[in-house]
């Protein structure tokens, strides 16, 4: 991701990111925070932020995200060894790194850039998440990575790319886009009821 973040201009550290109202940088800012974040750091900033994780996540990402691109690109390298997390299993750490790696790649028409054996975890994960995102989203629909060995579910099929199943999982619009089947129209249902 850093590698990635390093590669870009000022205008496109600027665009809008697929995370709703937050640019390419904000978004980065957001990568950087998981990638600090301790149990004790993540309850002191629910508690100054009322225990409203929304309004956390969006306060902290926009300070992180302030600071100079050079800066998150630096302190993004140096966490790339350590084990620190916030109160939440060390899988979800990968999945943000996956999910935010193309919320920012994805507008920018840059390649997507996850493994398979990250993308097939994530994808598990994800499936049988319910906060932040929801597993429930994907209930009675089979989902099947064109380029990957890995479905899930029965019901209406929904086929692509591993990367686009997993956007389209976690409430991405921009996901839907590279997936075909009878599926489809009734997850594009369900992720406008969720807006």
């Amino acid at each position: 991701m850093a590698d990635t973040l390093a590669g870009l201009t000022p205008r496109q550290w600027a665009e809008p990111s697929l995370c709703a109202g937050w640019s390419v940088q904000v978004t980065a800012g957001h990568i950087l925070d998981g990638a600090e974040q301790t149990p004790a750091r993540f309850m002191k900033s629910m508690t100054a932020n009322l225990f409203r994780f929304n309004t956390m996540m969006d306060r902290v990402a926009r300070r992180t995200g302030a600071l100079p691109s050079i800066e998150i690109i630096e302190r993004l390298r140096v966490t790339a060894g350590t084990t620190n997390h916030p109160p939440a299993p060390v899988m979800a750490m990968l999945g943000e790194i996956v999910v935010h790696g193309e919320d920012i790649r994805r507008p920018l028409g840059l390649p997507g850039h996850a493994d398979t054996e990250a993308l097939v975890r994530c994808l598990d994960m994800f499936s049988g998440a319910n906060f932040p995102v929801g597993g429930k989203r994907i209930a009675g629909l089979r989902l099947v990575a064109s380029n990957l060995d890995w479905s899930i579910n029965d019901g209406p099929e929904i086929s692509g790319p591993g990367l686009s199943l997993l956007l389209a999982m976690v409430g991405r619009q921009a996901g839907l886009e590279d997936l075909t089947g009878s599926g489809v129209a009734e997850l594009r249902r369900r992720m406008v009821a969720a807006d």
